[in-house]
């Protein structure tokens, strides 16, 4: 585990098709990009081999670069439920591999990692790729064709920003123990009606 101000920040845009990932490194509190890129989800057919490939390259992804936290942008409500649905089941194969890493994670929803980064809950993805690599001073090279990589890269960048300020009311936990011990009057309760 790094200090306070030494971290591995890896954040992930959920995707059935391209899952962004970034990885932010923060020392001396001020952060760095480690590398950017895509999970190509394309050429799989069958939506469990697509969850399957998710939870071997994420794993891959948290054993190279060994993340303090996870950052990962929370599926939007759309009017699409199918949709929905397999973004939630991508989503969480993500989360699952954290938690099997130990790995602390934290969710924002699109809106606040936009309002973080440019100040503008709407911005475009074009914006945000765009105040990151200003941000981050990232070369246009290394900026890549799928806005999926810096999506991923803008949610760690907002949990950086984050990270000096006062917890938010928004409840993180590290595990399923971790959830259990801080909610254990509620379990309690329940177990009790």
């Amino acid at each position: 585990m790094h200090t306070t101000m030494d971290k591995i920040i890896l954040g992930i845009d959920p995707g059935t098709n391209i899952m962004g990932y970034g990885v932010l490194c923060v020392k001396d509190g001020k952060a760095h990009m480690v590398t950017m890129g895509i999970i190509d989800l394309r050429k799989f057919p069958d939506a469990y081999l697509k969850l399957g490939h998710i939870f071997e390259r994420v794993t891959g992804i948290i054993d190279a670069y060994l993340p303090d936290e996870l950052a990962i942008e929370a599926p939007f409500f759309g009017k699409n439920v199918q949709s929905m649905l397999k973004l939630g089941r991508a989503q969480g194969v993500a989360i699952a591999a954290a938690i099997k890493h130990s790995v602390p994670i934290h969710e924002y929803a699109p809106m606040k990692i936009k309002m973080a980064l440019t100040g503008n809950g709407s911005a475009s993805k074009e914006q945000v790729a765009g105040m990151l690599q200003r941000l981050l001073k990232i070369p246009d090279d290394e900026m890549g064709r799928f806005m999926d990589a810096t999506d991923a890269l803008a949610a760690a960048y907002c949990h950086y920003l984050q990270m000096g300020r006062p917890e938010s009311n928004a409840p993180h936990y590290s595990g399923w123990k971790d959830f259990v011990n801080k909610n254990q009057d509620k379990v309690w309760k329940n177990r009790k009606s």
